[in-house]
């Protein structure tokens, strides 16, 4: 049986894939049963953007956690929806990646709307996965609402563990439940009954930021070897801001693929403002920004606002001309052309034209990315600053009367 529906699995700005040693507890569920709320639960803040309708979560959202001295992975997917559109057939198989890799599946049901036939599809497909299945009961708010859960013995999969995610209700035990299923190790350091969210790494964070459906998710896909982004030709496919660690010749690097930004008049409340809120953040906590332009429709006026935006924070730009190879030797020089004229303000910031779609060029980011980092963090000594300022100050000296 295959998984025809919707379902999807990087939020906070800390999110990295799994360490070699330790294991994923992957949430797994139906639309709106909660799957983000019990995540963001689990972590102990606001990853993974929660709204009271169907369908917010896309992207893989992977982030660690740390309960009475063990420690695993949670993996948060958006909501499988039978008989979707192309869309949805996308991100099932984001879904479908993350179930076959897990150590554990949370399967995530409804005690208040009760047994449905999605979530019978749901256990059969993941009951073909082989992998260890735990059966929880969201929304289980009092004592009494225990007592609905022997709907779902009908599934084959035991007994539900009851949880609230919204209040809190029983999560402790349930990450007891999932400790045990694990078979963990504590870790004699760590503080008993802590959640404990990760630590700031030192690792170099590129964010990569840009209008809505220039290819951003693409060239993330592309950099990070497999398929995290969910890519459709919708514009706004990309909410959260999603995180992977990828090892390079150069050391470890966390890639940050970002929602698309609007200009303000057209960006929708709820979810794409949250969204937004994200991706400015994404920049405000990275080393280096891609700023992807599709370079067939050349560089926009929305363009020049986004890294007028990321220059005002302090991060260095590399600006990627995207899709270069669907434009002629004419439009080739018109685009280079709006770059100098639009983005003057970058200076010798390093632009590379490359196809996200079919890999050419992408290699040349790598140096890039590295000389960039480096020379982000590069200390430079108080004395060769004085010297320049001496230097500014002979060449352009303080007007008399001047304090």
């Amino acid at each position: 049986m295959t998984l025809n529906g919707t379902v999807a699995l990087i939020g906070s700005l800390h999110i990295v894939t799994k360490s070699d040693d330790r294991k994923n507890v992957v949430i797994v569920g139906r639309p709106n049963v909660g799957k983000s709320t019990l995540f963001n639960r689990f972590i102990g803040e606001q990853a993974a953007i929660v709204e009271d309708r169907p369908g917010v979560t896309r992207d893989r959202h992977t982030r660690e956690v740390e309960w009475c001295g063990h420690y695993f992975n949670v993996i948060d997917t958006g909501g499988w929806m039978p008989g979707g559109s192309a869309l949805d057939s996308k991100v099932s198989r984001q879904v479908e990646a993350a179930a076959r890799g897990a150590d554990l599946v949370l399967f995530l049901v409804d005690s208040t709307g009760g047994l449905n036939d999605d979530d019978e599809a749901i256990a059969a497909w993941l009951r073909t996965t082989g992998r260890p299945i735990l059966l929880v009961a969201n929304k289980v708010d009092g004592p009494n609402a225990e007592t609905d859960l022997w709907q779902f013995l009908s599934l084959g999969l035991g007994d539900a563990v009851p949880v609230s995610a919204i209040h809190g209700r029983k999560s402790g035990d349930l990450l007891d439940v999932i400790v045990d299923q694990l078979q963990l190790n504590a870790d004699p350091v760590a503080e008993p009954g802590v959640f404990v969210r990760n630590p700031e790494t030192k690792e170099p964070r590129v964010a990569i930021v840009g209008r809505p459906n220039v290819g951003k998710s693409t060239l993330f896909n592309r950099l990070v070897g497999e398929e995290r982004s969910i890519v459709h030709d919708l514009a706004g496919t990309t909410r959260d801001a999603i995180d992977t660690r990828v090892e390079t010749s150069d050391g470890p690097i966390i890639f940050v693929d970002t929602a698309g930004m609007r200009r303000r008049s057209k960006v929708e409340a709820g979810t794409e403002y949250y969204s937004i809120i994200r991706a400015l953040r994404a920049v405000d906590e990275s080393d280096i920004a891609l700023l992807v332009i599709d370079a067939t429709e050349g560089v926009t006026s929305q363009d020049q606002r986004l890294a007028e935006r990321i220059d005002a924070s302090g991060c260095p730009i590399v600006v990627v001309l995207n899709k270069w190879e669907l434009l002629d030797a004419e439009r080739r020089e018109q685009v280079e052309i709006e770059v100098n004229r639009r983005l003057y303000f970058i200076g010798d910031s390093p632009i590379v034209r490359l196809s996200a779609l079919t890999g050419k060029n992408v290699h040349r980011l790598q140096p890039l990315l590295t000389d960039a980092i480096s020379n982000y963090h590069r200390r430079v000594p108080t004395r060769d600053v004085n010297r320049v300022l001496a230097a500014a100050q002979q060449q352009q000296p303080p007007g008399q009367g001047a304090r």
